[in-house]
């Protein structure tokens, strides 16, 4: 593995804690109140998951492997929408990419 990808993996994440850290740390739940720490912590979920799918495009090297980034995004869209939940769509796409990377790889 080249060290550049393990050190933009590391990067990113402390980036993801660091987004699901703060609003846990200082107690805040997303949606509440009207200001702009409150409209910061709502995005953290959304924001999460665009570190997941830029992290997931950056290392691409040719196009036979975006087949695992549009299965993870088709699952977190397809979850979102179902269940309404962003631990859920965010898990969902995870696995599913993994899965279809493995598969890939395993052909």
């Amino acid at each position: 593995m080249s060290q550049h990808i393990l050190i933009l993996a590391l990067m990113v994440g402390i980036a993801n804690w660091v987004f699901r850290y703060g609003p846990t740390r200082l107690s805040r739940g997303a949606g509440q109140g009207a200001g702009a720490l409150a409209r910061f912590l709502s995005a953290t979920g959304p924001a999460a998951i665009a570190t997941l799918v830029v992290a997931s495009t950056l290392p691409m090297a040719n196009a036979t492997q975006v087949l695992p980034l549009v299965m993870g995004v088709g699952a977190v869209l397809v979850l979102w929408v179902w269940r309404r939940s962003v631990m859920i769509a965010t898990l969902g796409g995870a696995l599913a990419y993994a899965l279809t990377t493995f598969a890939a790889a395993s052909t």
